[in-house]
């Protein structure tokens, strides 16, 4: 009885470890997916992480210039003869932000108009939005000009925190920027996922320095 057996699993013409290889090349389809989500999701964190350091830069910087400059220089002040450059700061801020989104290699550089908003605002020292704010969106070539370029962000109205009003005397405001940022995903995820997006945020606060007058 064995033997009959045998012989006709050997039959002519079956192939001996056929059916192990069709069973591998079934774990093989079933796994393939799985592994290749894995890689791809990895890529896509590894993605995110940059958009959000370049984010983070940014926001620091244009925290920098706004807590160095204060009022843009002179006396103090929103009256006549005070504050004569204050209407340069916040442009001079977002010119700051805008040259870290823009610099080589960003990768937020073909995504300007993912940026939802800037704001730049009276803050406590934890951050948070204390006071009034400046916002400012994504308008390419419509905003002022700084250094001979126009910016490609522009202010809404009103801009309720003036420049000439920060002040840095021995309790100075802290000057917050932040940014808000629809992140698309970057990688072949997308065609597997739809249309998925993520919003980031990053904000930066530094107390203002003194003016030199």
């Amino acid at each position: 009885m064995i033997c009959r057996w045998a012989a006709a699993w050997h039959a002519p013409g079956r192939t001996p470890g056929a059916d192990r290889r069709g069973q591998a090349l079934v774990e093989m389809a079933l796994i393939l997916p799985v592994f290749l989500f894995i890689v791809l999701g990895t890529l896509e964190l590894g993605f995110a992480f940059d958009h959000n350091l370049t984010l983070a830069y940014s926001s620091r910087e244009g925290a920098r210039v706004g807590s160095a400059m204060v009022n843009g220089g002179g006396p103090l002040g929103c009256g006549s003869g005070q504050s004569p450059k204050a209407a340069t700061v916040d442009p001079t801020i977002i010119a700051a932000v805008q040259r870290v989104l823009k610099s080589s290699g960003s990768p937020v550089l073909g995504h300007l108009n993912d940026v939802n908003e800037i704001r730049i605002y009276q803050a406590t020292s934890s951050g948070a939005e204390s006071g009034p704010v400046n916002r400012w969106i994504y308008a390419p070539g419509s905003g002022p000009v700084v250094d001979g370029t126009a910016l490609d962000f522009a202010p809404t109205s009103p801009q309720s925190w003036s420049a000439c009003s920060r002040v840095n005397g021995n309790t100075p405001d802290s000057i917050g920027v932040s940014l808000s940022y629809t992140y698309r995903l970057q990688t072949p995820l997308s065609a597997l996922l739809g249309v998925i997006t993520f919003g980031m945020n990053d904000r930066t606060v530094m107390a203002a320095n003194p003016t030199p007058q």
